[in-house]
């Protein structure tokens, strides 16, 4: 084989977090060749600073919390949890920062991993580490976010957290500031005011995750603040300085609040900044649009899978574009024309339009999956709103004494189909699937009545809301 011909593959993929192992792992199985290029580690954001060790310290903190509820188990549980402890098992989850494991598994596969930045250069060309690679049939970003820090004086000096510092922090500071009100900023209050953190949330906006239904970031924030800490709404951050090793944060009302660290978790931006989109005449820095193939617009080469393409920021949802993505580069690559694709194609990306599922490990939990009420109407569909107490099922008082949740199905009222599910409560991220199959599914309501729920479970809730639909 020729310098040449090894550097030529049918697929070159830039990124080896999830995505792009998904990507590599159907392309792979096509019989394409593949090269998968990474500037960090194998398994990227994901399986090392957000969603893997995230909710590895998440856990202990809300199995507590349950614990609480329950007589007879509440007084075993009233002392602190043990941080190193939660911090060990976090560490084992990320394989301490280490990726031998999962680039073993990309070798596995047949992929060839380039370790180093790597850069369009033209058409099918990317650059790793003074080597070309070229794509004889596609080449794939799937490179990610990054956090974005507000535009602050001397911020940087201050050495701020965003997501990646605080899910691989090694202590609990005693007084955390979080900014935003987003899923980071709640799941990492929730996480730190649990470990024994005196925390203090700063949203810029009315209230907490703004696009769930508005019952969801009521019931978290009174949670927050029923576990002791602070949420003020409507504040900015005028300023944040350190001295001597403690913070003092200004909001934009003039008040001061002293910490040890500050999280800012304002945002993401694409990382498409250094990719050199501008060799293809793409805009550096900017989201990727693309079409239900995850092709990139008005190319017929370069695809954008997860994050960069701004469809739906979470790493299921990058998953399966990265499904879909794989399955029609291989098509194309045998020569399939796909245009026209049905909508429920392997070929077409149509669950990211109207059917994302989305859990936030808050307590309580909140779940949603569809159209909130706001957005259905905005659609333009004719929709009513049927809401119940999620206590209302027996399983959810025998789950947790005292148990407080509520429950939301927003019903397309010309079809009797339901355009979205919304589930706040104690243990209802496990309750969403069943939403995501009704709502992707299209299942008429007449056909729910059918799927009994097992009693006693949480999950009568979907008889509970038919029944309140039925009746009013």
């Amino acid at each position: 084989m020729t310098e040449t011909d090894s550097n030529a593959y049918d697929v070159v993929v830039l990124g080896a977090g999830p995505v792009g192992e998904n990507v590599a792992d159907r392309t792979r199985a096509a019989g394409l060749t593949t090269a998968v290029v990474e500037s960090e580690l194998v398994g990227g954001e994901c399986s090392y600073w957000a969603c893997m060790p995230s909710k590895a310290l998440l856990r202990p903190v809300i199995a507590r919390a349950d614990a609480r509820r329950l007589p007879g188990l509440r007084q075993a549980v009233q002392g602190p949890l043990d941080a190193a402890a939660i911090f060990a098992r976090r560490n084992w989850y990320t394989g301490d920062w280490t990726d031998d494991g999962q680039a073993d598994w990309l070798s596995g596969i047949g992929a060839d991993l380039y370790r180093g930045h790597g850069a369009l250069t033209g058409p099918r060309s990317v650059t790793v580490g003074g080597r070309t690679l070229t794509a004889r049939h596609a080449v794939v970003v799937a490179t990610g976010t990054r956090a974005v820090l507000p535009d602050l004086p001397g911020l940087a000096e201050v050495k701020p957290w965003t997501s990646r510092e605080a899910t691989s922090a090694q202590s609990v500071p005693g007084r955390l500031v979080v900014v935003g009100g987003g899923v980071v900023a709640t799941e990492m209050a929730t996480l730190y005011q649990g470990l024994g953190s005196q925390v203090t949330v700063l949203v810029r906006g009315k209230g907490l995750l703004n696009r769930m239904e508005p019952f969801a970031g009521e019931l978290v924030a009174e949670a927050l603040v029923e576990a002791g800490a602070e949420v003020r709404t409507g504040t900015s951050v005028e300023s944040v300085t350190r001295s001597d090793g403690t913070l003092v944060v200004v909001t934009g009302g003039g008040d001061r609040i002293e910490a040890d660290e500050i999280l800012f978790a304002t945002g993401r931006a694409p990382r498409t900044d250094d990719i050199g989109l501008d060799t293809v005449g793409l805009e550096p820095g900017s989201w990727l649009t693309v079409d239900d193939s995850l092709r990139v617009s008005g190319t017929d080469w370069l695809y954008a899978v997860g994050d960069v393409n701004h469809r739906a920021l979470l790493t299921h949802q990058g998953k399966y574009q990265a499904r879909i993505a794989g399955a029609a580069i291989a098509a194309r690559a045998a020569g399939t024309p796909l245009d026209g694709a049905e909508p429920w194609s392997a070929h077409a990306a149509t669950a990211d339009h109207e059917t994302v599922p989305q859990v936030v490990f808050t307590d309580p939990e909140a779940a949603a999956v569809g159209l909130s009420l706001a957005e259905a109407e905005q659609a333009g569909y004719r929709v009513r709103a049927v809401d119940v107490d999620m206590a209302s099922a027996s399983g959810a008082g025998l789950y947790a004494e005292g148990y407080k949740g509520r429950a939301r199905m927003v019903v397309d009222l010309e079809q009797e189909i339901v355009r979205g599910v919304t589930f706040v409560g104690p243990g209802v991220g496990e309750l969403i699937h069943s939403a995501t199959v009704a709502v992707a599914g299209q299942v008429p309501i007449a056909r729910l009545w059918h799927a009994v729920p097992s009693y006693p479970t949480i999950s009568e809730v979907w008889l509970r809301l038919l029944e309140a639909y039925r009746d009013n």
